[in-house]
């Protein structure tokens, strides 16, 4: 394994987020803020069931913390503009973005009427421009919405998903190519989180321009795992592209659960072995790549595991124990991840909050 390189430079990110951030800080969290090798945000439910949204330090220490409108799920984060949106939960109709600068007040954005949110999305390189799943209910269309940063984040248009239910996306380090993962569900926010085509799922891989949308590749799951909604998504240093799925089939089954691919080649599985594969209960909650340790994570909240694979053979590395985990994001520290759960463990530590499934590391630099 490669030795670790920091996630960030402690003064450098002091000096970017400026005064006006460091002001509001209480002394504990800035303190924690200056000790930190890497900083993380999540979406949270306190005790008394409000929702929000905290940054914390890979200790589990809480640096600050602001509160949403509702449950979030998925967050994005912009290094160029530092700016984090949290995206409402499937079928929410919200996204809210916040400055960490503390420079412009937070930007609530409701979705399109007749369109509703998938819980995901992501940032230009350049911060300029905000990519969301949506889903367009009433004509059955997967979405992705372009939200002008430069301009309070105004709608300035949608490029077709070139599938159904994009749940999640990321966008290639040349910011050329969206990479999108379309679980393959119908859903209508009047239906809530019911899955109303389980019986003909279309579950797909696809990617399109990030300049008009057009379509580049698709690739659909094979006839025999129809039943597996491609669900989540991120892109290693190499430029190839890592997803987990969620299966919808018989309990008894054992599909794969993840795998990979390059533009121009076909999907390859990840061949988990099958202890493992029965460990994460059939779904895969979240994933995420460590490229300085050339490492993919993912965590099952169903089966309480997180998993460790080395990127360039599939190799298991280490299986870890977390019940109800949640998140999961590159660490620098030792084991490659940081890993949250929905009973308020980050870490090696326990709060009194209930994480989200997702959470993103903030940094200028890839790990």
């Amino acid at each position: 394994m490669r030795a670790v390189t920091p996630l960030f430079d402690r003064r450098a990110f002091l000096r970017a987020s400026g005064l006006a951030f460091a002001a509001t800080l209480a002394p504990r969290a800035l303190s924690a803020m200056e000790r930190a090798d890497a900083l993380y945000a999540s979406a949270y439910r306190d005790q008394s069931g409000r929702y929000g949204i905290a940054t914390l330090s890979e200790r589990g220490e809480i640096i600050d913390r602001a509160l949403l409108p509702d449950r979030a799920h998925g967050l994005a984060y912009s290094p160029a503009t530092d700016r984090i949106a949290a995206f409402a939960r499937r079928p929410g109709t919200y996204m809210l973005v916040l400055d960490r600068k503390g420079l412009a007040e937070p930007v609530l954005i409701h979705a399109l009427e007749g369109h509703h949110f998938y819980g995901h999305g992501c940032f230009s390189p350049d911060g300029r421009t905000l990519f969301a799943c949506e889903n367009n209910f009433d004509a059955g269309q997967g979405v992705i919405g372009l939200y002008d940063a430069t301009d309070n984040f105004r709608r300035r248009g949608e490029f077709p998903s070139h599938g159904i239910g994009p749940h999640d996306l990321s966008i290639s380090d040349d910011a050329t190519m969206l990479v999108v993962a379309n679980g393959g569900i119908e859903t209508h926010p009047d239906f809530g989180r019911t899955k109303l085509n389980l019986d003909h799922m279309q579950p797909s891989l696809v990617l399109i321009s990030a300049e008009d949308g057009s379509l580049i590749e698709r690739h659909d799951l094979p006839a025999s795992l129809s039943k597996l909604s491609t669900r989540h998504v991120d892109v290693d240093g190499e430029g190839r592209i890592w997803f987990a799925g969620q299966y919808e089939g018989p309990r008894n089954d054992l599909p794969p659960l993840a795998g990979s691919f390059r533009r121009g080649e076909d999907i390859r599985f990840l061949a988990l072995p099958e202890e493992i594969t029965q460990k994460l209960s059939l779904y895969v909650g979240a994933i995420a790549v460590n490229r300085s340790q050339g490492l993919i994570g993912l965590v099952s909240p169903k089966g309480g595991t997180a998993v460790t694979v080395r990127a360039r053979d599939g190799k298991v590395l280490a299986v870890t124990s977390l019940a109800d985990a949640a998140g999961i994001a590159p660490s620098p520290g030792p084991s490659g991840f940081a890993l949250s759960s929905y009973e308020g463990r980050f870490g090696e530590k326990n709060c009194d909050l209930s994480w989200d499934q997702h959470m993103a590391a903030l940094s200028p630099v890839h790990l």
